[in-house]
């Protein structure tokens, strides 16, 4: 959704899901988490040293890089999902990412989605969104998408790490997942892409349509 508002308008599309995803990795990769157990210590002192970056791909798409390598398609999986959701809950984590967020939207012109964004990282936004849909159909979305792109997995496995997502991140006590007070509510339950699209649209010329009336 918040790819497609990017590209028709010409904004930048950032995910800031995918940072979170990125760190997760990294964890994973250095095993800085065994058994749901992460070495806070090690993490701490080797965030520093990871470069988290969007850069284009062949499709005019913004593709996650680590440090220089292309992630996109590791990250996506039900293990880093998992873990990402659990390293979002740790504060300094959460301080680094939104500092980086914030940087990279300085210039405006983008469009970026998160569970925090309208509430703790742009709170000034001109336009905020909070979508929402039952956790039965984004787990059917997901878990199409998944099967589409090779990854092995069970719709009760998706529906379920979805559920424990929905439950850490609504129940933490940093930047839980609310709903911006200004936030115009999204449900696109029963919305095709067209017309989840073209709700986007009106929403963003509305907003710039007040802008220009406030200049």
């Amino acid at each position: 959704m918040a790819k497609a508002l990017a590209k028709t308008i010409g904004y930048i599309y950032i995910d800031s899901g995918a940072m979170y995803r990125a760190v997760g990795l990294f964890c994973m990769n250095h095993r800085l988490i065994v058994e749901d157990k992460i070495d806070i210590i090690r993490l701490k002192e080797l965030l520093p040293t990871l470069c988290i970056e969007f850069n284009p791909n062949e499709q005019g798409e913004s593709d996650t890089y680590l440090n220089g390598s292309n992630i996109e398609k590791s990250i996506r999986t039900l293990g880093v999902a998992h873990v990402a959701s659990q390293i979002s809950t740790i504060p300094f984590v959460r301080e680094t990412m939104v500092k980086l967020q914030q940087q990279l939207g300085f210039s405006k012109g983008i469009v970026m989605d998160g569970r925090d964004i309208g509430t703790d990282v742009f709170p000034n936004a001109e336009l905020k969104i909070f979508v929402t849909a039952s956790p039965e159909i984004r787990a059917k979305r997901r878990f199409q998408e998944m099967k589409n792109n090779g990854q092995s997995t069970t719709y009760e496995e998706v529906l379920t790490n979805v559920k424990e997502r929905d439950e850490r991140d609504t129940s933490r006590t940093v930047s839980p997942l609310r709903k911006a007070k200004d936030a115009l509510i999204l449900d696109n339950s029963y919305l095709s892409i067209e017309e989840q699209l073209n709700w986007l649209l009106n929403a963003y010329q509305e907003t710039i349509y007040k802008i220009q009336l406030t200049k």
